[in-house]
């Protein structure tokens, strides 16, 4: 069989064959209900895409180089930049915290577009660019880790904050910041996995436009035929059940060589794991690294306020408790979830997973994964408290009158979002179904 021909699914291993394009439609895995990337998208929007690119670049520029925010009290004037929030941490002596809100907020987003332009502008014209693969691997590498929608949320809970203060201007740069926002949300959706197949058609000579057909949600199985919602399937096969391997960068499937012990991928480079080696022993290790930094995230201090001489600490759930007090209960139910609720259920979800695999659990085996499809999504928004810790410290800077300084609270915070993400990154989800009999496991494929 030709293994071009076939993607599995990087969540549970399933085998598909891999279908004509798909337009106006998801696909997902009738087994584990995880989105295929690789085989979605439609008839890919080059030219548009790339000049969103530009757009979200220009607009970059402009949420760098303007205030995002102007605070005016008592004749004196404060004002915040996305730069302005590292320096002032930097200043602070919370270096560690200026290192996560500028890559975060800033060089991240500003890798993930440049190195998309990169790629986009010599695609478009048919041209493969020289280290195409390097580049898109490092696409899918810092797209995880740049928070620009958080940063924008943590400008609004910050605005509303200061509100009772003292007079806040918004800046050129808030706009700017909600409209890159917006486009970097959009540049988002464009499936990685089609520029891969634009490229082996243009190294191939063939035309580089790829032409979709409209099929069923849901994808073919290993049998060729395509599997309606109202389907019932006992013929799960996967890539390991096969002696293949699929490349979690570009999404090839290819044989899996037993006796070497590195093996990189044919089209892009990457290294190939069955499964990710050690994946629960890490998974655990930054688990426990994370539990013990959520006791001093929640007991310590993350800002230290001096107004007129008098000196006041301000921690998590203080933060929490002034939003409700004030009357702002919405604000107070956002920070609460963001910054209380979503590290407890990335620490009790990541473990329960990690327990269920390493005891080779059948027990809920669709739920276990939309658990930590929910994980990988909802982790990046703990990071709100760091970033508004950032900007209340760059704008309440007024000398004697009121000072504000950030927390050691707030770097023990910052580890516990960043060790939590690096754990659900670890968590290889293919072992969850690997004690299931893949052949006799009966699962409905609903929509």
């Amino acid at each position: 069989m030709e293994y071009r021909k076939l993607i599995a699914c990087h969540e549970c291993d399933l085998l598909f064959c891999k279908p004509a394009k798909v337009t106006g439609h998801v696909a997902s895995c009738s087994r584990c209900g995880a989105g295929m990337t690789a085989a979605e998208g439609a008839d890919l929007p080059l030219d548009r895409t790339c000049a969103l690119t530009i757009a979200a670049l220009i607009t970059f520029c402009i949420a760098q180089a303007f205030p995002v925010i102007e605070l005016h009290t008592s004749g004196m004037t404060s004002r915040a930049t996305l730069f302005g929030a590292v320096r002032s941490l930097w200043a602070g002596d919370m270096r560690l915290v200026a290192i996560m809100v500028f890559c975060a907020s800033i060089l991240f987003p500003l890798i993930e577009l440049l190195a998309f332009l990169y790629v986009l502008a010599p695609l478009r014209i048919g041209k493969v660019p020289p280290h195409f693969n390097g580049m898109l691997r490092v696409v899918q590498f810092v797209r995880p880790w740049g928070m620009v929608e958080v940063f924008m949320l943590g400008v609004l809970v910050t605005i509303v904050k200061m509100v009772s203060i003292a007079e806040v201007i918004p800046g050129p740069g808030l706009f700017a910041l909600g409209a890159l926002t917006v486009m970097l949300a959009v540049v988002a959706t464009l499936d990685l996995g089609g520029l891969w197949d634009i490229c082996d058609e243009i190294k191939l000579s063939r035309p580089a436009g790829i032409r979709w057909q409209k099929i069923s949600r849901r994808l073919a199985g290993p049998n060729g035929l395509f599997r309606s919602h109202k389907a019932w399937s006992t013929a799960f096969v996967t890539a390991r059940d096969a002696g293949l391997v699929a490349c979690h960068t570009c999404g090839l499937v290819q044989k899996h060589i037993e006796d070497q012990s590195r093996q990189c991928c044919s089209r892009c480079g990457s290294v190939l794991h069955e499964r990710r080696p050690e994946s629960l022993t890490r998974t655990v290790s930054l688990l426990l690294a994370a539990a013990l930094a959520y006791i001093p995230a929640n007991l310590l201090p993350i800002m230290h306020a001096t107004s007129l001489g008098r000196a006041e600490d301000d921690t998590i759930l203080g933060g929490v408790a002034y939003f409700w007090t004030s009357g702002d209960w919405p604000l107070a139910v956002v920070v609460f979830v963001a910054s209380v609720v979503v590290p407890i259920l990335k620490l009790v979800i990541l473990t329960l997973l990690t327990v269920a695999a390493r005891r080779g659990s059948a027990w809920r085996l669709r739920e276990r994964a939309s658990l930590y499809r929910l994980v990988e999504r909802v982790g990046r928004w703990s990071m709100l408290d760091v970033f508004v810790v950032a900007l209340t410290v760059t704008l309440v800077h007024f000398g004697s009158l009121a000072v504000i300084t950030a927390g050691s609270g707030a770097l023990a915070f910052g580890a516990v979002v960043i060790l939590t993400m690096l754990a659900s990154h670890q968590f290889d989800p293919r072992l969850t179904w690997d004690n299931v009999d893949s052949k006799q496991h009966v699962l409905r494929g609903d929509e």
